[in-house]
């Protein structure tokens, strides 16, 4: 197993890597990773579409100070 790849791993989950993952291979930790960044950027993005909408609830003047306050 990689030490670059499982580290890589790793700092996705944000936690050690259980022992199980020692049976994939390279490529399945790359794929792993992979798979969990585009879920993380997924997210994100998500997120800042639906703050995005929220702000279109707060007056029009008052927005560009929310937004300074809420996204700091």
């Amino acid at each position: 197993m990689s030490t670059e790849g499982t580290a890589q791993l790793s700092t996705e989950l944000r936690d050690a890597l259980p022992e199980s993952f020692g049976r994939l291979t390279p490529e399945q930790i790359g794929v792993l990773t992979d798979a969990l960044r585009a879920r993380r950027a997924s997210q994100a993005s998500g997120l800042n579409e639906a703050a995005e909408d929220a702000l279109k609830l707060v007056p029009a003047l008052a927005r560009g100070p929310v937004r300074r306050i809420l996204f700091r």
